[in-house]
């Protein structure tokens, strides 16, 4: 997508104050910090303002006031969602709580050895599916797809504080090597998990109706996923209040080489999960790529 590109914002300077407070002062001492750093965007973010805009006020259609404070509780929001990735993989996952919702779907298609694909998105702490995922990868069957193309400086800081999880990374790359990596990966019956609502400029897209208005998505994840005889799982990682996280894993049925049916399946329950949780479904850029309402 061209207005994604595939990083966040975001300095070593930043992430250092931030791992100080968490280390050494606790993690909601890390969330009053954020009360100053959010509203430092909230100010500046003209771009991702207008996305947000665009996001609560036509496509959920909330009233003017509620448009105007979600502003700051998204970034807010994502804020916190930052600070408990770096916490958990800095180890410190035993000082939040957990609900597993749907983890025996998980476990059987571990169990089952026969391979699956999970699809999740970019709303709530997806990020942090491996730490949640590992209790379960007794033997590394689980392999999360991801974009790499974080600032060098940040991604090598963070490694030095973060501990290695056991779920195992696979990267997209412009030479499409991570193709050969992930058909490895099933062929050896493993679970791969994709996110279904970002694409990169240039990759194949399908369309279809999310919140009222017809947008592209990566035609990759749902192409694969339907032509395989294997489970496929939709799975997210919410945020709830206080240091609480919430797992929700779904086993979908999946017509044989529909890729349009289960995309469009896939709106439908990334739709509940907006609405459920609206100001953690993070893609701060022009997703529909058309402000009109």
């Amino acid at each position: 997508m061209s207005q994604w590109k595939g990083q966040s914002k975001g300095s070593v300077l930043g992430y250092r104050i931030f791992v100080f407070c968490i280390q050494k002062l606790g993690i909601r001492t890390a969330y009053l910090l954020l009360v100053f750093v959010a509203f430092y965007y909230f100010l500046t973010s003209w771009s991702s303002n207008r996305s947000i805009y665009y996001y609560l006020r036509y496509r959920l259609k909330y009233s003017l006031p509620s448009t105007l404070i979600g502003f700051y509780r998204s970034y807010f929001t994502f804020g916190q969602i930052l600070i408990d990735k770096t916490a958990i993989a800095a180890g410190m996952r035993n000082r939040f709580s957990y609900e597993f919702d749907g983890i025996a779907i998980l476990k059987s298609a571990l169990e089952k050895k026969n391979g699956g694909i999970l699809l999740s998105a970019h709303i709530g702490n997806f990020e942090i599916a491996s730490y949640f995922l590992e209790d379960i990868n007794i033997e590394n069957q689980i392999n999360l797809v991801i974009s790499d193309r974080e600032h060098q400086a940040i991604k090598s800081y963070l490694a030095k504080v973060s501990r290695k999880s056991t779920v195992k990374f696979i990267v997209i790359q412009e030479d499409l090597s991570h193709v050969f990596a992930i058909n490895e990966a099933l062929t050896n019956n493993e679970l791969i998990v994709f996110t279904g609502d970002r694409y990169l400029e240039g990759t194949k897209t399908l369309s279809a109706d999310l919140l009222g208005k017809n947008t592209q998505f990566p035609a990759g994840p749902f192409l694969i996923a339907s032509r395989l005889k294997v489970p496929v799982i939709f799975v997210y990682v919410m945020k709830e209040p206080k240091l609480h996280y919430h797992l929700y894993a779904r086993e979908v049925e999946v017509k044989h080489r529909d890729a349009q049916g289960l995309l469009q399946t896939y709106c439908q329950s990334l739709t509940y999960m907006i609405k459920k949780y609206p100001m953690q479904w993070f893609n701060f850029y022009d997703f529909w790529n058309d402000y009109s309402q």
